[in-house]
């Protein structure tokens, strides 16, 4: 039974999330030769401020493009 994890940042719809696990069952159940009923997908949605890369959090990253693109920020 495959188990699969999916780390998400928060602001998806119910249907992205919907067709993503529809996608994700699919293509387990074509690759795997499992059943889709077998298939398990854990998504974890995320805030801005739980998630960075190098030391930058995701809201930061968001800030600084702003920024970059003279756009404001609050």
């Amino acid at each position: 039974m495959p188990i699969i994890e999916m780390h998400l940042m928060e602001g998806r719809s119910v249907e992205q999330k919907r067709a993503v696990a529809e996608a994700i069952a699919e293509a387990v159940t074509r690759t795997l030769g499992v059943k889709p009923d077998q298939v398990r997908l854990l998504i974890t949605e995320h805030k801005l401020e739980e998630f960075s890369v190098g030391g930058v959090t995701a809201g930061k990253r968001q800030e600084l493009a702003a920024e970059a693109a003279g756009q404001p920020t609050e």
